[in-house]
């Protein structure tokens, strides 16, 4: 019963947090925090588990509860929660970069703290029902409240375009989820069980149990669900051209926000579509995974041309998010152990990363009241740590070596060379490791016009070196990030041991 502990307990915190004093709830939310996070760490130290929790039974799933909630229309809802070496990691993760996205919202949230804790809590409680919840309905309705509290926080704490932000991205990522709701439940609807249990589905799905509809045949079926589910979550990675909504959600948002949104909440779409796309249709996702390739291509060159593009230091590291997570689609779109295990990798390494980034550039921010390139230089000289660790973390987003991101693009490049189901694989990978070049070109860039030179900033206000509430989560941040990039098999043994009878099934190598 640990997973409805770490979800228990975190939604319990939220509603303290919610009735806490102000000047007492950030302090109140960390230390809520650190239970989840701990419980993570446990689950971690326990996990011995090995395959998938869609593909391999029962005797898969690791700290698994099962339970008859209710029948609709014949067909049995489940609280059925369960975690394997995909979700752990990203379990992890949230619990982690909320506890660091917290103590960073101390120097930057001077309002309403109680709420803006309170919900940062709730979405943390959410996403660890995404990345736990094994049916439909369940993961369903943990998915649809993740957007709740992320919409407050961007429209009551952003910035001045806040309202616009807020309702772009709630639009653009509410539609996409009702497409890919109307089509699943279609799909399961085609099929002999009488469930929404995800492992059964999947195993149903493999066995050739879907029959038509109308006048759509097994394979149009599969196709259209195939299609609408690719559609949800790309808007929510999000993918070239479904990615508008991201750059204003970064900009307007507070720090800590951004952190949670690129730390974990893109990665509930390459998730998502590693668990239903590449999972449970894997011979749909290999007849169209050149179409697929493309987007993910488009998305790393698009996306680095975009943010070479930019002035706005979080538009920056908004635009490189895009970049990044094409990475992720082509890792799993390659089929490959490498590949896949690769992209999973990514999504940990990327939110680590991307967490690192905005929370430098927001202590730039708090110190210098702009985040415009051409606005300043020579912050090097002023605030020495921060800076030496933006640098760090623009490093790791270039890949080098001995870092997170390092680790996980040198898997995915492997994986996604030697494809063997992926169409012109040396082609796609040659293409995609050019965004290497542009993410160096536009990182340097920023980084030698703002950092570096002699010290310009028209500002009325003192440029002081920043707090220790700002500097502590980004040393942690980096240190894991070089943890994981020296010793990368932490979790990319667990990830491996998952992945593999995805492969099995698909055909994959």
């Amino acid at each position: 019963m640990i997973i409805e502990a770490l979800i228990g307990v975190t939604f319990l915190a939220a509603m303290v947090v919610l009735l806490a004093p102000d000047e007492y709830a950030g302090r109140l939310a960390f230390g809520a925090s650190l239970l989840p996070l701990a419980g993570s760490l446990y689950m971690w130290a326990l996990f011995d588990a090995s395959g998938n929790a869609l593909l391999d039974g029962a005797t898969a799933r690791a700290f698994e509860t099962q339970i008859r909630w209710l029948a609709v229309g014949g067909y049995e809802l489940q609280w059925f929660v369960g975690v394997d070496g995909v979700s752990l990691p990203l379990v992890v993760l949230s619990t982690f970069l909320t506890s660091l996205a917290i103590v960073s919202a101390w120097a930057a949230i001077d309002e309403r703290q109680a709420q803006f804790y309170g919900l940062i809590l709730f979405m943390e409680a959410n996403l660890l029902g995404v990345f736990t919840a094994l049916d439909f309905f369940a993961w369903f309705v943990f998915w649809e409240a993740v957007l709740v509290p992320m919409y407050f926080l961007i429209g009551i704490w952003g910035g001045p375009r806040r309202k616009y932000a807020a309702i772009k991205f709630f639009v653009y990522t509410n539609v996409a989820s009702l497409v890919m709701f109307i089509f699943f439940i279609q799909l399961v609807y085609q099929l002999p069980v009488e469930t929404f249990g995800l492992p059964a589905i999947a195993q149903a799905i493999q066995a050739g149990e879907v029959s038509g509809f109308l006048i759509f045949s097994p394979t149009a079926v599969k196709t259209l669900a195939f299609a609408a589910l690719f559609l949800g979550f790309a808007v929510k990675v999000p993918v070239v051209p479904f990615h508008t909504w991201l750059p204003d959600a970064h900009v307007e948002a507070p720090t800590p926000v951004s952190v949670l949104l690129a730390g974990v909440l893109l990665k509930m779409g390459t998730y998502a579509m590693l668990r239903f796309n590449f999972t449970m249709l894997p011979e749909i996702a290999q007849q169209y995974a050149g179409l697929i390739a493309i987007f993910a291509v488009v998305s790393v060159i698009y996306g680095a041309m975009l943010a070479l593009a930019q002035r706005d230091l979080k538009r920056i590291v908004a635009y490189s998010s895009v970049s990044s997570m094409g990475y992720v689609i082509l890792g799993l779109v390659a089929y490959t152990a490498l590949g896949v295990g690769g992209a999973t990798f990514q999504m940990v390494a990327h939110g680590l990363i991307s967490g690192l980034m905005f929370m430098a550039v927001g202590a730039v921010y708090n110190e210098t009241h702009t985040r415009m390139v051409g606005d300043m230089s020579g912050l090097a000289d002023r605030m020495p740590v921060t800076v030496g660790i933006l640098i760090a973390g623009a490093f790791g987003y270039m890949g080098l070596p001995l870092m997170a991101g390092f680790a996980a693009e040198f898997f995915i490049f492997q994986g996604a060379f030697a494809s063997t189901v992926l169409p012109s694989a040396p082609l796609f990978t040659g293409a995609a490791m050019f965004g290497i070049v542009i993410v160096a070109g536009y990182l340097l860039l920023a980084m030698q016009q703002t950092l570096f030179g002699p010290f310009e900033l028209e500002t009325d206000y003192e440029i002081d070196r920043a707090g220790l509430s700002q500097t502590a989560p980004l040393a942690v941040l980096l240190l894991s990030i070089i943890v994981l990039g020296v010793a990368p098999d932490l979790f990319f043994e667990m990830i491996t041991d998952a992945i593999t009878p995805i492969l099995e099934t698909g055909g994959g190598a």
